[in-house]
């Protein structure tokens, strides 16, 4: 009796999910919560500092730390961070909506280029359709006692007499299924064979490697996946390589974001005992879950896969191969290798043929991945002359100043501002969350627009950057973030934050809760914002060059696809140039994906652009500390950067200062 106590474990009920899950007492909440299959944030990876994993405890008993995320109210009607609770017995748990990991706002993304004749010029040309793999259908006379070479032989010199192919290599996966295949098909059988990039200049001619062979004709099932493994979100596209086309789309949240918002938090994560053991798995899994829904969507078979292209950040891409990214946070800041071979997907838990193998981009350095080369690659900046800045906006800034003679990139760490995190009711951006803003000048009452159509429920990156701008155009806030208090409207107050302004009553909202925007949101924006404009003076200043110097500026990824513009100059974010330079190109990563997919020049040029960035460390950089430090202000304290906006807001500030003097 006494023995079946003690093993008896806990059974935790987790709504509104509906799912249960039985766990031995002790276990920690928010990771039996991500156990269980609930969908749950926690943008600090569990460490209890961003209060985004609040849970209610309906029934039973969890011990628990209380941090300053949970007010004496909260923890009073039985809210907890589930973080910071342990099971101590069988519970019922409810899972608020602003601590849930909705569905993503997948239609937004999916709209992929809007092909306006600005945007295709910003995209890469010239390029053939030549995919790496390709389907090579063969049909060979049996052996005889006359012609009893070996069946590789056989194949091999069938493929040289009919495409000319020669000098390739073999997969020994693809001897141990020959005679088989070979001899169920009447010895007619489809080889598939795989081309790697070759670097300029190279002397050596590419070599195909036959990695399967299929019995019959296979040829018109030919496909490929191409993937962009966000720190956020996993895009995918299923590819025919036949006629050159997207067949499905899909995405989902990267499942790694309950274990933290940015690459810090995840690389700190994989530190702990199997933390990367874990953390590939869970990417893994996101990937397996968006091939289903591709394969689904595109009415396609498993076994016709052939080939996987991946580009993500540094540390997205170690992670995924399983590879330990200690050393990307410590100096010297140190990728453990920036070209990686490809590698068999199966081998890391990938659902596709055993035949499948995974390419991924090159890196540059730590912080400047192949996501990056991938933009570069699609946006065509490296066969052009034009001067372009080339950015893609998240949870690690990374950009790129140069054209097709030269590039300079960096990454600037700004932090998970941009992606809703390090903000009081920040979210990432999924129905509810605020995204258009303005307000009435005479009243200053709030104009909200959220995501869906819904009642808010919290605020996204774009929306804080409009918000910011239009707090800052009506004389709420000050140019260093900081609220007019003497205003006359009772949307200003005092919270426990410092002062704030209420975006919406708790009336109004999905939480029950007012939802605010406070000094400490406002400062975080403008470290963030900071961060990736002094990135960009940095790298022009570099090459002696000004920021006004730049004739385009690309901007990628799914953040930048719902910027405003002018709203992003108003506060210092972009550079003040006409608003005709400035190109979105949605996500630029999974582009590049697909085109070099689809040709072996663009999979050449990955290469090359990799090989002739430099790279800067920006946290060795006193210039650009110097240039962050003058940025922390709205829009900036060097008017001369932002001459419009400074006029403007001038202008604003004496028409304000004559009416106090009439009245």
């Amino acid at each position: 009796m006494a023995k079946d106590l003690v093993n008896k474990k806990s059974k935790v009920h987790f709504e509104p999910d509906n799912v249960d899950i039985a766990v031995e007492p002790g276990a920690n909440l928010l990771e039996t919560a991500i156990q269980a299959g609930a969908r749950i944030y926690a943008s600090c990876g569990g460490a209890g500092t961003c209060g985004t994993c609040k849970v209610l405890i309906e029934k039973g008993e969890v011990a628990t730390t209380r941090t300053a995320k949970v007010s004496a109210e909260e923890f009073r009607q039985g809210l907890r961070q589930a973080c910071q609770s342990r099971i101590v017995t069988d519970l019922a748990v409810h899972i608020p909506v602003e601590s849930r990991l909705e569905t993503a706002v997948i239609d937004r993304e999916r709209k992929g280029i809007t092909t306006t004749n600005q945007q295709i010029e910003a995209l890469a040309t010239g390029w053939r359709f030549s995919p790496p793999l390709s389907k090579f259908f063969v049909e060979l006379p049996p052996p005889t006692l006359r012609d009893n070479v070996s069946d590789l032989s056989r194949v091999l010199r069938g493929l040289k007499q009919r495409y000319k192919l020669k000098n390739m290599t073999v997969d020994f996966d693809v001897v141990k299924k020959l005679p088989q295949a070979l001899r169920d098909s009447d010895w007619k059988v489809t080889v598939t064979t795989l081309v790697t990039a070759v670097e300029r200049g190279a002397t050596e001619r590419r070599r195909p490697r036959v990695i399967n062979v299929e019995a019959g004709d296979t040829r018109e099932k030919h496909y490929s996946l191409a993937f962009d493994i966000g720190t956020t979100t996993v895009c995918g596209q299923l590819l025919d390589l036949n006629r050159g086309k997207t067949m499905a789309e899909g995405m989902d949240y990267n499942g790694q974001i309950s274990y933290g918002a940015d690459v810090i938090t995840r690389i700190a994560y994989c530190q702990r005992p199997g933390g990367l053991q874990k953390l590939q798995q869970v990417v893994v899994a996101t990937i397996n879950g968006v091939i289903k829904q591709l394969l689904s969507r595109g009415h396609v078979d498993r076994e016709h896969i052939g080939h996987l292209t991946v580009a993500g950040n540094t540390t997205m891409i170690q992670i995924l191969l399983g590879l330990d990214p200690k050393y990307i946070r410590l100096s010297p800041y140190t990728p453990i290798a920036t070209y990686l071979p490809p590698v068999k997907a199966d081998s890391l838990g990938i659902k596709v043929g055993e035949h499948v193998y995974l390419f991924t981009f090159p890196l540059v350095a730590s912080y400047v991945g192949g996501d990056i080369i991938s933009g570069i690659v699609a946006s065509g900046v490296h066969q052009r002359e034009t001067i372009t800045f080339y950015m893609d906006i998240g949870t690690n800034g990374e950009i790129v100043v140069g054209n097709s003679e030269w590039m300079v990139t960096a990454a600037c760490s700004a932090g998970p501002a941009f992606e809703g995190g390090g903000v009081k009711h920040g979210m990432v951006a999924s129905n509810g969350a605020i995204e258009e803003f303005d307000i009435n000048r005479s009243t200053l009452e709030p104009v909200v627009g959220t995501i869906g159509r819904e009642k808010p429920k919290g605020i996204c990156g774009s929306g804080l950057i409009n918000i910011i701008a239009a707090l800052l155009e009506a004389e709420v806030i000050s140019q260093n973030g900081k609220f007019n208090t003497d205003l006359p409207t009772r949307r200003i107050r005092k919270g426990d934050d410092g002062y704030e302004y209420v975006l919406a009553w708790a009336a109004e909202t999905r939480t029950g809760k007012d939802i605010v925007i406070t000094e400490v949101d406002i400062d975080n924006l403008i470290r963030a914002k900071a961060a990736l404009y002094a990135g960009c003076q940095t790298l022009v200043k570099s090459v002696g060059m000004t920021c006004h110097d730049l004739e385009q500026v690309i901007i990628a990824g799914a953040f930048g696809s719902h910027l405003d513009i002018e709203k992003a100059i108003t506060i210092g974010l972009l550079p003040e140039l006409p608003l005709d330079r400035f190109v979105f190109i949605g996500n630029g990563s999974l582009l590049g994906a697909k085109l070099t997919s689809f040709s072996t020049d663009m999979l050449d040029d990955a290469r090359r652009v990799a090989q002739v960035m430099t790279n800067f460390e920006l946290s060795e950089d006193t210039t650009f500390m110097n240039n962050y430090i003058a940025a922390l202000f709205l829009p900036h304290t060097d008017s001369s950067e932002f001459p419009l906006i400074a006029e403007k807001l001038a202008r604003r500030a004496q028409n304000r200062s004559k009416k106090r003097v009439t009245a």
